[in-house]
């Protein structure tokens, strides 16, 4: 690259220093400083660059390579503890004990990263068929490429709709408007047009500049990069911030329970520790023990587990066309109990038609189809389905039209105004949009070839016409023209004294199967709302040709006026919120938050952003608009409610697997830790040596592993389930109690009855507390008695290979010698073999009286 160019990134796109010379310079002289075109870079220049300046994102993306995931099993503290603890052997030469539990570290480290690693290539492959795009000109044509390989120079073409993925310098602009609110805060999309600002402009007032991470609300535009990745203005901020995504409610529970269990471990080693020395047992020993008991009780594989489930649900969720951008949005689409969503594609068939152009009096009017037609044709904002239907319809010569201006859309005036040459002097102003606002700004109305007042009986009659429609289901748009002296440009004031030329009736019919899916939907236990900018009668038709039950209707003009604590109080009651803008619908989203509910929203439009990052979990179709899907946590590949509820029943599924492994965890590990604890105070021996524990804990890692991909019962798909530490703590104090009990029987039994010399003491006590141990995870993996739910394949074959591994160990010569086993007399496993059927039965009977009282906790 040129000197030149080089020094030109430094002087004129460095955020921190120098960058206001990048809108200040002219056109020519920015161009040639990065050594561009106005027809943008060639593939070579584009390959340099992006070597040169990394790829264009906020922050460097370290791809998960195999020797990271590997090297990422040894960050975990509890892997740091057994290395302190072989080092510890290691410096006492206790070769033997140094070398089993380095092997064990080693072999947890292979299991986690055979699993982990394959569930993170395939989350990388779903998430590169939703990356975003962009649109650019390299070697003179328009290409479309991966946003984050946009470089310095490049040419972006920008349309309504689009993110913006890089800071800009606009080239050229056709009525372009950008919605910058996140980094400025204006409440209004912002005109960018070309040419040279001020070089101490503030961000607000480089109106030839967009920036990283805003939206295109209308319009069209050539512009040049000036700025990627962290060099943005977006990347500036982002670096003064701790960016990260907000902690949804799994997250939160899953850190709670793991707190729980750390402060329990930490009391429980430290008591331990100080027991076996005050009894006068080796230092070293002691400590071995007490980390070992810590390891055997902590929830190492939780994190693999989660990675492992939710990885697996999205690769299912991928075949029934549902895409996860954020994986631990999964829980969050299972635990949802309020859908959000408007009616258009959801509830009807997206097919809007145009069914009549009409005059004020309500006779088919030509002359409204064809200012009707000319306004949807002329305007550069985004394409949406009513000015589809328009232009499909109508057949209008818009050749003979000359634009002069356009006033774009937006969700306060909703209207949209179209400025056509009707002669020298004068402009003609074509209004379209919602009859209520159109109307308000008519003064006249046509009948016939001239214009009359619109007084009072008129408006009622045109009011009485609309209602009519609407009760049916016809969605109602009003046009108006007015007549202007030319002047260089027009603004939302010239929308005045308007002539009411006549309406625009459209349909969408309902979805056949529209009212099936809201069943299925209903019986899930999540409730559908529609939040629509529809008028109230239109969304109450299509409410009830669909068979949703209304309960209530608040119109937008009523959210409007009332304060916060009235709405929480009124929107969980409220199933149509109608004539809505974009504010108000994040402010319904954070309603129904505030009063409990996990809130899914449903949109795939540039007002729908607001709401969709508001929301629980963001749902959005993979043909919305670029704002839309990037904000969306799900993206579904067809606009269906039916596909939708497939998802939730997967993300509960996914929860469940993942809660499976919690309960054991909570459970057995506890129970088996306590009593271990508690018996060496009372033996001359250890219950158990540190590398029996560690072993014990490595092999029933292996079944737990397969609890990610475990069946799961259709009942507890049914409704909604919520964390709750407070619950599992009650699971593990109840099932931990009676793991400890059992182990109480087996050490009397050992003890007291057989007289089991130590090495056949600890034998045994290793048989059992493994055994217990997968039969509990197979009884409460399920809510239904063990015999009436089948575990998955994997599941059950690996139970049943780790449970015969732990009897035939010690008489394994070499494993029993390395690890201090010996065979067990028959008389003993048929006493152990006893102890775990009733350790079973007694589990079964507890679970049942446990779920049953816990029926309504909405973690189980």
């Amino acid at each position: 690259m040129p000197a030149r160019a080089s020094q030109a990134q430094n002087d004129l796109v460095s955020p921190d220093r120098n960058a206001q010379q990048a809108w200040a310079a002219n056109d020519a002289d920015l161009l040639a400083a990065l050594d561009a075109s106005t027809e943008g870079l060639t593939q070579e220049q584009a390959q340099a660059r992006l070597a040169r300046d990394g790829p264009n994102t906020l922050r460097p993306q370290r791809r998960a390579t195999a020797m990271r995931i590997f090297a990422g099993q040894f960050k975990s503290p509890l892997v740091l503890i057994l290395v302190f603890a072989a080092a510890v052997s290691l410096i006492t030469r206790d070769w033997a004990d140094a070398s089993i539990v380095l092997a064990i570290i080693v072999a947890s480290a292979l299991l986690g990263f055979s699993q982990e690693y394959r569930a993170s290539r395939a989350v990388e492959q779903l998430l590169a068929r939703i990356s975003p795009r962009a649109r650019v000109l390299r070697d003179g044509q328009e290409l479309t490429v991966p946003a984050d390989t946009v470089v310095l120079g490049d040419v972006l073409l920008l349309s309504a709709g689009n993110l913006v993925p890089a800071d800009a310098r606009v080239l050229e602009a056709d009525d372009f408007f950008v919605n910058q609110a996140m980094l400025t805060g204006e409440n209004f999309p912002a005109e960018k047009r070309p040419g040279v600002v001020a070089a101490a402009a503030t961000a607000v007032a480089r109106t030839n500049c967009v920036f990283m991470g805003t939206n295109v609300r209308s319009g069209m535009a050539r512009l040049l990069v000036t700025a990627t990745g962290d060099r943005t203005l977006y990347g500036a901020i982002a670096a003064r911030l701790a960016l990260r995504s907000p902690e949804t409610e799994f997250e939160r529970g899953i850190r709670r329970f793991g707190q729980l269990l750390t402060q329990l471990m930490t009391l429980l080693v430290l008591a331990i520790f100080a027991l076996n020395v005050w009894r006068s047992r080796s230092v070293v020993e002691s400590l071995l023990f007490a980390v070992a008991i810590a390891v055997g009780l902590a929830p190492e594989l939780l994190p693999a587990i989660i990675s492992i489930t939710l990885a697996r649900g999205s690769r299912r969720l991928a075949t029934l066309g549902v895409l996860v951008r954020r994986l631990a949005a999964i829980e969050n689409l299972g635990s949802m109990d309020v859908l959000c969503t408007d009616k258009t594609g959801t509830l009807t068939l997206g097919e809007v038609s145009l069914q009549q152009a009409l005059a004020p009096a309500g006779q088919t009017s030509a002359r409204v189809l064809e200012l009707a037609f000319v306004n949807a044709s002329l305007q550069t904002g985004l394409v949406n389905p009513l000015d589809e239907a328009l232009v499909a319809t109508a057949a209008v010569d818009v050749g003979r039209y000359e634009k002069t201006e356009e006033i774009p859309y937006d969700f306060v005036r909703k209207r949209l105004s179209i400025a056509v040459r009707e002669d020298d002097t004068r402009d003609l102003l074509i209004t379209k949009g919602a009859l209520d606002p159109v109307l308000s700004v008519c003064a006249t109305m046509r009948g016939g070839e001239v214009e009359r007042p619109i007084d009072a009986d008129a408006r009622a009659s045109i009011g009485a016409l609309a209602d009519g429609w609407m009760s049916r289901g016809v969605r109602v748009l009003g046009v108006a023209t007015r007549r202007l002296a030319r002047r260089a440009s027009y603004g939302s004031a010239d929308e005045s004294r308007m002539c009411f030329e006549g309406f625009l009736l459209f349909v969408d019919p309902p979805k056949p199967d529209a009212g099936e899916a809201i069943d299925q939907l209903r019986r899930l236990g999540v409730a559908l709302k529609i939040i629509t900018g529809d008028s109230r009668q239109v969304a109450l038709h299509t409410a009830e040709a669909v068979g949703l039950h209304v309960e209530q209707v608040l119109t937008g003009a009523q959210v409007r006026d009332m304060r916060d604590e009235a709405l929480w109080q009124q929107a969980g009651t409220t199933t149509i919120f109608a004539e809505v803008d974009p504010n108000q619908k994040e402010r319904i989203i954070v309603a129904l938050r505030r009063t409990g509910h996990v809130v899914g929203y449903l949109g795939d439009g540039i007002n729908d952003a607001p709401a969709l990052h508001a929301a629980d979990v963001g749902i959005s179709v993979d043909n919305a608009v670029d704002v839309a899907r990037e904000t969306a946590d799900i993206v579904l590949l067809e606009h269906s409610l039916t596909l939708l509820r497939e998802g939730i029943e997967e993300g509960r599924r996914v929860f469940a697997n993942t809660l499976k492994y919690v309960y054991t965890t909570s459970s057995a590990n506890f129970g088996n830790m306590l009593s271990m604890a508690a018996v060496s105070a009372v033996l001359p021996f250890l219950p158990l040596l540190p590398k029996q524990i560690l072993l014990n804990n490595f092999l029933s890692d292996i079944p737990a592993m397969a609890l990610a991909g475990d069946r799961v019962d259709p009942e507890r798909v049914e409704r909604p389930h919520r964390w709750s530490v407070r619950s599992i703590r009650d699971f593990m104090v109840v099932f931990g109690l009676i793991s400890s009990a059992f182990d109480a029987l087996t050490f009397a039994l050992l003890w007291f009855v057989l007289r089991a010399a130590p090495d056949e003491f600890r034998t045994a006590w290793f048989v059992e507390s493994l055994v217990t141990e997968l039969v509990i995870l197979l009884v409460v993996r399920t809510h239904r008695p063990i015999w009436a739910s089948a575990p998955s394949r994997a599941l059950w074959a690996s139970t049943l290979a780790v449970a015969a591994a732990a009897v035939a160990l010690p008489w394994t010569p070499w494993v029993a010698q390395a690890f201090g086993f010996v065979p067990l007399p028959p008389v003993v496993l048929a006493a152990l073999a006893a102890i775990t059927l009733l350790y079973t039965l007694a589990n079964e009977s507890a679970k049942r009286r446990f779920f049953a009282r816990a029926t309504r906790d909405a973690a189980f």
